[in-house]
């Protein structure tokens, strides 16, 4: 069985040593993946003029999913092809929004998912990461 990893060519950069997604056979296992952006901004963050930060969960939540879609299209797979989610929240309160948003890329025949509490995330500004497994055979 080849393994094989893969490094976006679009999108933000890893912040350490490994891959956005690694091929072990016919699935594919997604590095944990936030809402920053190539330019190391975030998606769902703004600063106001007095210099606070307004941290949107639904926007984030959008932004992690759409970056995991972009990665497995680097690779020929697309979101249909995940059987396994994890997501890590910083807050639950966020919860709701968070499921809220999920629920238009997935619905109950999508794939397995996990949400877990964590205390914090790599980045003051992210609410939220998530990984991802997908199948997607090499022959399609």
């Amino acid at each position: 069985m080849s393994i094989q990893n893969y490094t976006a060519k679009e999108g933000a950069r890893p912040l350490g040593n490994y891959p956005h997604i690694k091929r072990v056979g016919d699935f594919l296992f997604v590095s944990g993946t936030s809402s920053r952006k190539a330019d190391n901004t975030h998606a769902g963050a703004v600063q106001d003029a007095q210099g606070n930060w307004q941290l949107d969960i639904r926007e984030q939540t959008r932004a992690v999913i759409e970056n995991i879609g972009k990665l497995l299209a680097e690779v020929g797979a697309e979101l249909k092809d995940v059987v396994d989610i994890t997501s890590f929240l910083v807050d639950m309160e966020d919860f709701e929004g968070y499921n809220e948003v999920y629920g238009r890329y997935f619905d109950h025949e999508g794939p397995t998912r996990t949400t877990v509490a964590v205390r914090q995330l790599p980045h003051p500004n992210l609410l939220i990461e998530m990984k991802a497994v997908a199948y997607r055979p090499l022959s399609s």
